[in-house]
């Protein structure tokens, strides 16, 4: 039998098809009182892989996660020679570069070849770096100051939010069940975060980490967790390929500003202004058409036999084979930590089965039970990005099948698995 990934090809040899791909933008932002001007739009990552969550060093350069080589390490673009170069050269794969404040450092997640996850510090000039958190699981997170850091914190299957004070090593928690995006609210001492306790409307709130006070700013856009501040009281978020805006205590609810399906873009995800208020940059999907050829598959198996799989492919690979295992041991606890709370579970090519956590948790939890047979063999494997694609051989109540499994991974966790029966 041929490896499944493979024949995912030939179900679409010979045809013209749309595929998903993660690009960086750099656009110029022309603010008034009556109206946001969006323009000059540009791909500044321009690279096949996964490029996302960028952020501004300053106002020449700018950090974003980039596939290099089949590994997600820091990327540093530089405005003015329009150029890209690497900050770090670590074995894992890093995530959310940021600056830390009056350091000359920059801090990321990194995910290791042993499927830690922690929050590291870099140094600019030599790239050395150094765990800043230890014992927790740090996902999404930004800087309050030089030493206190505000982030979504793993534990169990929840994200909850954690002011972690690195002088006097203390990590308090303040809110459970949070989104990923957090942001220095400019001209104030708060920090915002999403907040997903009410499933049916999220919201954005403020939380100030020296006393743990917090208040509710506004409603998010529905099913949407990324936003920015344009400035202390103007919040831009995206859906989509549509850009919008809520001005507080003015607007009744978010307006659009532009479509930016000119510029390819399919799904607007991380947003970053810099501190002029004069540039935006934006993190999305973009459309690509792909043909595929008769040498496709030839090519692939090719490339699967004789090429080396990175170091970050076998840190993607890691988590997918730590969630097969603990599907085997029917492990229910284990088998759900490994996925993001938004997973989707599709059958190919689009067919949406099962969408969250909490739903995925209860099917499986009754197939567990139910199944004391249940395993899975994995017979052939690629890693391509942040994807891993299994042919495996599964077994349950006494009947074995032919499947092909596509997961996809962000910052450690499974956010999407497609199946082909």
């Amino acid at each position: 039998m041929k490896f499944y990934s493979l024949l995912l090809f030939c179900l679409i040899y010979n045809f013209s098809f749309s595929q998903s791909n993660t690009e960086v933008f750099l656009f110029d932002l022309e603010v008034s009182p009556s109206k946001i001007e969006v323009k000059n739009g540009k791909n500044i990552s321009n690279n096949e892989g996964y490029d996302n969550q960028p952020s501004f060093l300053n106002d020449r350069y700018i950090l974003f996660a980039s596939t290099r080589n089949g590994q997600t390490d820091i990327a540093k673009y530089d405005t003015r020679y329009d150029s890209k170069s690497w900050m770090n050269f670590t074995e894992g794969g890093e995530y959310t570069p940021l600056k830390i404040p009056n350091r000359n450092e920059i801090s990321a997640v990194r995910l290791d070849t042993d499927g830690k996850q922690r929050l590291y510090s870099y140094n600019t000039s030599n790239g050395e770096s150094q765990e800043l958190i230890e014992n927790l699981v740090v996902a999404y997170y930004t800087w309050y100051d030089d030493h206190t850091i505000v982030s979504a914190i793993i534990e169990e299957e929840n994200l909850n939010l954690y002011v972690s004070n690195l002088q006097d090593g203390t990590n308090r928690k303040y809110a459970s069940n949070v989104g990923r995006s957090f942001h220095r609210i400019p001209n104030s001492n708060l920090v915002s975060f999403i907040s997903k306790e009410n499933k049916n409307q999220w919201q954005i709130k403020s939380l100030n980490p020296e006393t743990g006070a917090i208040k509710v700013i506004a409603n998010t856009i529905e099913g949407v967790e990324d936003i920015c501040w344009l400035d202390g009281k103007t919040l831009l978020s995206g859906k989509e390929s549509t850009l919008f805006k809520l001005r507080l205590q003015r607007d009744n609810n978010w307006k659009q500003i532009t479509d930016l399906s000119s510029n390819n873009i399919t799904q607007i995800t991380r947003l970053a202004v810099n501190s002029e208020s004069n540039k935006l940059l934006i993190a999305a999907d973009v459309s690509l058409k792909t043909e595929i050829s008769e040498t496709t598959e030839e090519t692939s198996e090719t490339t699967n036999t004789n090429t080396e799989v990175s170091t970050s492919a076998k840190a993607i690979e890691a988590v997918v084979q730590r969630n097969l295992d603990a599907y085997n041991a029917r492990d229910i606890d284990a088998f759900m930590n490994d996925y993001a709370d938004a997973i989707k579970l599709y059958a190919y090519p689009n067919t949406l089965q099962t969408e969250g956590k909490t739903k995925m948790r209860e099917s499986y939890q009754n197939w567990f039970e139910r199944t004391p047979d249940l395993r899975a063999f994995v017979k052939k494997r690629i890693v391509i990005g942040n994807k891993v694609i299994d042919e495996e051989q599964v077994t349950a109540n006494g009947k074995i099948l032919e499947a092909v499994a596509i997961y996809e991974v962000e910052n450690g966790k499974i956010i999407k698995v497609t199946f082909i029966q």
